[in-house]
């Protein structure tokens, strides 16, 4: 269902920015839903289905409609869905998600090395990163997900922000916005719920270990910051 066009038909106003509503597909049946808009919702409209949500108490999920063009992030529905009465959000799936990290670099007089990263559920080389949470800004994430992933803290690098955009298996459209940290102390110590090995390497090296177009982008980009710093 997620990324598919719908048509929409509002039923009622719950609150600013969020409406119940009927939707209907290809000449299937209509099914209820929500719509989540930034402005007073037309009452139909052509939409596209941002998220699928499962809720306490009802049979089967519902879908979250919004207008073509328009972006939410799963903290913001999450917030918004709040505002439901006498029903309880339990999981919900995004056509959207935004995820904040760093390339976390370790400088000495001899050498400067990168961290990469392996997921649990992952079979490539990439960067400590985790989804943004409701209230925090980019680098708040990126911070807490570096301690919480390997334990390290880090200083951000101004003026760096890259960002990363890709669709994996063709629907899902994935921001990951990378900045550059520093660490001061190599000594990792892994979230092994998420994190199944690490390893620090040089650039050149990184460059063998990450096949991804964005990530060796990014390490292009570190190295010439990096390379600019004071030792």
């Amino acid at each position: 269902m997620i990324a598919e066009n719908v048509k929409v038909s509002i039923l009622g106003t719950i609150s600013d920015n969020l409406y119940s509503a009927r939707v209907s597909q290809n000449g299937a049946p209509t099914k209820s839903a929500y719509v989540v808009s930034r402005k007073k919702a037309d009452d139909y409209f052509d939409g596209i289905v941002v998220a699928v949500a499962e809720f306490e108490g009802l049979n089967e999920e519902r879908m979250i409609i919004a207008r073509c063009g328009e972006i939410y992030y799963e903290p913001e529905l999450r917030r918004l869905l709040t505002k439901l009465k006498h029903i309880k959000l339990k999981s919900i799936r995004c056509l959207y998600e935004k995820s904040c990290g760093a390339i976390i670099f370790y400088k000495t007089k001899q050498n400067t090395r990168i961290l990469l990263v392996k997921n649990n559920n992952g079979r490539y080389w990439s960067f400590p990163k985790g989804h943004i949470e409701e209230g925090e800004t980019e680098q708040e994430t990126a911070i807490r997900e570096i301690k919480e992933e390997t334990g390290l803290d880090v200083t951000i690098t101004p003026g760096f922000r890259e960002i990363s955009e890709y669709c994996p298996f063709g629907r899902i459209r994935k921001k990951v916005v990378f900045f550059l940290a520093r660490a001061f102390t190599d000594n990792v110590k892994i979230q092994e719920e998420e994190i199944a090995s690490y390893i620090w390497v040089d650039l050149q090296q990184a460059r063998k270990m990450c096949t991804y177009d964005n990530d060796l982008r990014i390490i292009e980009k570190a190295e010439i910051t990096i390379h600019l710093m004071k030792p």
